[in-house]
């Protein structure tokens, strides 16, 4: 089995390029909505499978966490990203407490592989290291997306991030204590 290397990445090395051969495809079958105060397991069923304009989109996005003083981290198998995730930088919360884990995904092939939870891993290292006492998860309310983020110890944020739930009005609002 080829051995995964976890890099930080430099904004210069985030290009398409580094993407082409990524897969970011789920097959969702069920979601997670809040419903009078409780969460409900709904019959939500989409294909997302991500193109050129997600990934052109998706190379502003990181490299703009880097110019704000976030983090991109990467996983490769082979020279090829097979996973990456990321943080921002800006404090958040009454307490100024909270850091955003803006993005984690794992290649579809190579889902199941502990990528995910060694990203997880160093994103929460680096929040702890900048000062976070937590760390905030805007996350995609599939029921595959939330057993992971369950199976890490996420619990539903005790503040929700007004621009995240507006952004993105499904998804599960998040938090992973660092202390």
């Amino acid at each position: 089995m080829e051995e995964i290397i976890y890099n930080e990445l430099k904004e210069n090395e985030i290009d398409t390029e580094l993407f082409s051969s990524f897969n970011r495809h789920q097959d969702v079958k069920k979601c997670w909505r809040k419903e009078d105060g409780k969460w409900i397991l709904k019959d939500i069923a989409f294909v997302e499978h991500w193109g050129a304009e997600e990934y052109e989109y998706l190379v502003r996005c990181l490299k703009n966490t880097i110019k704000t003083g976030g983090t991109v981290f990467g996983a490769f198998k082979n020279n090829s990203l097979v996973g990456f995730a990321s943080i921002e930088s800006g404090f958040f919360g009454t307490h100024n407490e909270y850091l955003e884990l803006s993005c984690i995904h794992t290649s579809y092939e190579s889902r199941g592989l502990g990528v995910g939870k060694k990203l997880f891993s160093l994103i929460c290292k680096k929040a702890k290291d900048m000062g976070a006492k937590k760390l905030y998860i805007s996350a995609h309310s599939s029921e595959e997306s939330q057993a992971f983020y369950k199976a890490m110890g996420c619990i539903e944020a005790e503040e929700y991030n007004s621009k995240s739930v507006e952004k993105e009005p499904c998804d599960c609002q998040l938090e992973f204590r660092l202390d």
